[in-house]
Order: structure tokens, then C-alpha cells, then sequence
């Protein structure tokens, strides 16, 4: 029986472009609190989903911005964060930490009511 080999980036590219796989992917490297696993692997989801001049375009930013706030060394702004995760279809969202939900309940915090203008 021949076995027919592919090409493991090939394939990782098929993985990446699923939204759901690539929200999963980049949630569990979050999980390990190293911010360069995340930004490699954020990296990695937008070259298989759009191409690095493409995304800087649409950021008003330079490729080589880009390619240096998600480097593994990079400290990526806020607002550049969110346009990239946007860039791919994904979004940033907020989650308690699981141990903190299996601990004892305390008190729901206070929450100011905010008035939105106009």
C-alpha cells in the first residue's frame, strides 16, 4: 500500500484558515502565558489566511511593522492587535481564569453604569 505524504505547511495552511481552528489554536497558546507562542502563532494564521503587505495595507503600517510587532519579540499595540485578529476574521475576548472559577465566589463587583453619549 502506498502511503501518500503532503507536506506538513500545506496542511497547517488548510488548519489555520478554519476560524474556528485558529481562534482554538491562538486560545491555547494564550494559555500558556508566553506572549511570543501567541504572537508566532498569530503570525502564522495570517499568512495563511491573507499575506503580511496585504494586512500592513490595511493597518496604514509598513510589512516590515508588521512582521516586527508580531516577531516574537514584539510588543504589538492594543489597536494593532485587534486590527489583525479583525484582519482574519477572529476578535479578542475576555475570560475569567479557570482556577478563579473554581474558587470560592466572592461578591460580584460593582460595575459603574456607563452613559454612552447622545
Amino acid at each position: 500500500m502506498n502511503m501518500k505524504l503532503i507536506d506538513f505547511d500545506d496542511a497547517m495552511v488548510e488548519y489555520l484558515r478554519d476560524p474556528e481552528y485558529a481562534a482554538a489554536l491562538l486560545e491555547e497558546c494564550l494559555s500558556y502565558n508566553e506572549p511570543e507562542t501567541f504572537l508566532r502563532a498569530l503570525r502564522a494564521v495570517v499568512k495563511a489566511n491573507s499575506n503580511m503587505s496585504a494586512v500592513a495595507k490595511e493597518l496604514q503600517a509598513s510589512r516590515s511593522s508588521l512582521y516586527r510587532a508580531l516577531s516574537e519579540t514584539g510588543n504589538p499595540e492594543l489597536k494593532t492587535l485587534l486590527a489583525v485578529l479583525d484582519s482574519v476574521g477572529l476578535r479578542l475576548s475576555v475570560a475569567p481564569r479557570t482556577e478563579l472559577q473554581n474558587a470560592t465566589p466572592s461578591p460580584s463587583p460593582t460595575v459603574p453604569f456607563v452613559r454612552r453619549p447622545g
